[in-house]
């Protein structure tokens, strides 16, 4: 099976990123599931209830986030609805939510999702690799398939994750930076691995905010407001292929595609 897993959507360039590109990458690939990670859907930062139904409403079929899934409070009660959407296992028991969860394909074939966020630079929360030994455990009862958004900084807590999931998930990929890597491969047990998936969004940007803003805010060191601009929108993520039967990916396929304007 075909899965499209798409980088960081960032404000509303991603989402109509997404809406108009997704279909025609459906359609071009074959694609069985399109998962994608929404912690920056609304306005940059964050989530809600809206922005994540006019994800799911525009083809993707599962979503994850990270470290900004709790920006907006109105989303921890949708997330208890709402399976669909999970946020980092990794964080303390009794938050709001799932870390995982699973997606059924065309033709019932089930697929796992783990998102987990890393410690390095970022939150401090429970060790993802420990966190992520226990919810892989129980995806396996149902299903071979399982892919893992591994949401960090770090580029060495990435790959150390891809190596220590090797063969017992389909695939990790990281998110977070909105810059794509250049990486991706088959690890030698089945895993496919990408460091950073990149960012749907504004290619013309530092990682998704207008230019001059940012270099303002390094020039001066003083807080600046941060908007996204809406001009030269990309999608980036990757198409893995994956055996239905035994978990193991055959390709992984970097994807990067211009949002052509109207």
């Amino acid at each position: 099976m075909k899965i499209l897993i798409i980088g960081d959507v960032v404000g509303n360039p991603g989402r109509e990123a997404v809406r108009a590109l997704v279909p025609q990458l459906r359609q071009r690939h074959g694609l069985d599931l399109v998962i994608a990670n929404c912690e920056n859907v609304a306005g940059g930062a964050g989530v809600t209830p809206k922005t994540a139904d006019e994800l799911l409403s525009f083809g993707c079929d599962f979503l994850t986030s990270g470290q900004h899934i709790w920006r907006y409070k109105e989303i921890c009660p949708y997330m208890n609805g709402q399976p669909r959407l999970i946020r980092p296992a990794n964080y303390p028991t009794g938050n709001p939510g799932n870390g995982s969860g699973i997606v059924t394909a065309p033709g019932g074939v089930k697929v796992g999702v783990l998102n987990l966020v890393g410690r390095v630079f970022l939150e401090n929360v429970d060790c993802p690799f420990r966190v992520a030994d226990r919810e892989i455990e129980k995806l396996r009862k149902e299903t071979p398939i399982i892919l893992v958004d591994m949401h960090a900084e770090a580029t060495s807590e990435k790959v150390a994750i891809g190596w220590y999931l090797d063969g017992r998930v389909s695939a990790v990929v990281g998110t977070h930076t909105h810059i794509q890597t250049a990486d991706e491969r088959i690890l030698p047990k089945g895993t496919a691995y990408l460091t950073d998936l990149g960012m749907t969004g504004p290619y013309n940007s530092v990682i998704g905010r207008k230019v001059g803003q940012i270099i303002e805010r390094f020039l001066t060191g003083r807080p600046q407001k941060f908007d996204v601009p809406e001009e030269n929108v990309i999608l980036c993520g990757v198409v893995v292929d994956v055996d239905s039967k035994t978990g193991c990916a055959h390709n992984i396929t970097r994807v990067q595609e211009r949002l052509l304007p109207f």
